[in-house]
């Protein structure tokens, strides 16, 4: 949804890309529940990115610990003596939000469920990085790409079976009412919205590579993929101008690293 011009979220996160950001956006999309996405929508909010985020030489704000790196979430009034909550780790904020965005079952073995199935896709967000970084994230492609070729081979033919035969278990293993729609329960999580958003950097990442695996993983490429698209807070997300293009983050298309 729109974003609000006084939130009580606050994204910390690079400009441009979607990145590890995106996982946060997709909660707050899915939820309807305002935020602003920092870098993105405020003059000069890069530079604040960096200053919480990125600095090697300051503090965080109030009592927090230092932020490793972003994405970062700062929430007003919610840290100790009433000042901003500033937390960082993908699946920290995610855990955090969850409860609140109501993207979490109310049991406490159900949100144990989407936390691991959200670490695990995190897990895979990871491997598909390094795809196009063997070697060093501080390294360009073209200077790991013999490396990268090896490394996308392992991925595609190994890798991705794994992760993917996992998921299409777990959805076929949901007897809640999931329908094939959902991973745990019966209504939508931030675990179907990590694993969906990995799943649709690889479609943009590995088009040949998921489109031969559909016939494998049917539930999870067409039933699943297609079901969270059609979620009313993401469908009005990924329609407006808020959804960032894959460029040159996590996911990238390189044709030569793709199936032959």
């Amino acid at each position: 949804m729109a974003q609000s011009s006084q939130p009580q979220y606050e994204l910390l996160y690079h400009p441009v890309i979607p990145g590890r950001g995106e996982f946060i956006r997709l909660a707050f999309e899915a939820a309807k529940v305002p935020y602003t996405d920092v870098a993105n929508t405020e003059k000069d909010g890069y530079s604040t990115v960096q200053q919480i985020c990125m600095s090697q030489n300051t503090q965080s704000e109030g009592s927090n610990p230092p932020v490793f790196a972003p994405p970062a979430l700062r929430v007003a009034g919610a840290g100790k003596d009433a000042r901003s909550l500033v937390i960082h780790q993908t699946p920290t904020i995610l855990l955090y939000l969850g409860p609140r965005l109501g993207l979490v079952p109310g049991d406490e073995v159900g949100r144990l469920y989407v936390s691991q199935l959200t670490l695990t896709a995190l897990d895979l967000n990871n491997e598909v990085h390094d795809t196009h970084h063997p070697i060093a994230s501080s390294k360009y492609y073209e200077d790991q790409k013999e490396e990268s070729l090896l490394k996308s081979q392992d991925l595609r033919e190994n890798r991705l079976p794994k992760y993917f035969s996992h998921f299409e278990r777990t959805l076929k293993g949901n007897h809640d009412d999931g329908k094939g729609r959902y991973l745990v329960g019966g209504k939508l999580t931030y675990a179907d919205l990590t694993v969906w958003q990995v799943l649709d950097g690889l479609f943009f990442a590995f088009p040949k590579e998921l489109q031969a695996r559909k016939g494998e993983f049917p539930d999870l490429l067409e039933t699943f993929y297609g079901s969270v698209k059609e979620e009313g807070g993401i469908k009005e997300y990924l329609s407006s101008s808020r959804r960032l293009p894959y460029s040159q983050g996590v996911f990238r298309h390189y044709p030569e690293l793709d199936r032959q």
